[in-house]
């Protein structure tokens, strides 16, 4: 399950419909308008496998590595939200649901950086476009 944080824009989920992205926003088909940061973690968790894509720098921590879930942090700018995520889950590293449960992605025009479960280092990685 794909789940696009509240500060991703309307035009940009409009998009991912469009390109067949299945997804769901907090704020509208899950959590509820203005969850605060420290809420997310927990509802993640309780969720099946889930995602969560967000535009929020605090969520790209080491520690926040769960095997429940995944985190990704798009550092692009908003009206790009919609582009990254397609590209985060076409990449070859991380385009199953197995291959990115566990990790904690910072997502920009240059690189992927990520925390893996239980890493001693950040690994990174280019985009294969």
């Amino acid at each position: 399950m794909n789940i696009l944080d509240e500060n991703v824009l309307e035009d940009q989920r409009h998009l991912l419909r469009s390109w067949r992205f299945p997804f769901r926003q907090i704020g509208y088909e899950v959590g509820r308008k203005g969850m605060e940061d420290e809420e997310i973690i927990p509802f993640l968790v309780s969720l099946r496998h889930p995602t969560f894509f967000t535009l929020d720098a605090d969520f790209y921590k080491r520690d926040l590595c769960h095997e429940r879930y995944s985190l990704v942090y798009l550092d692009v700018r908003q009206s790009e939200a919609a582009i990254f995520v397609r590209r985060v889950l076409r990449h070859h590293d991380l385009n199953t649901q197995a291959k990115r449960m566990g990790t904690v992605v910072r997502a920009s025009h240059t690189r992927l950086a990520l925390w893996r479960i239980h890493a001693e280092h950040e690994i990174y990685g280019g985009w294969v476009d």
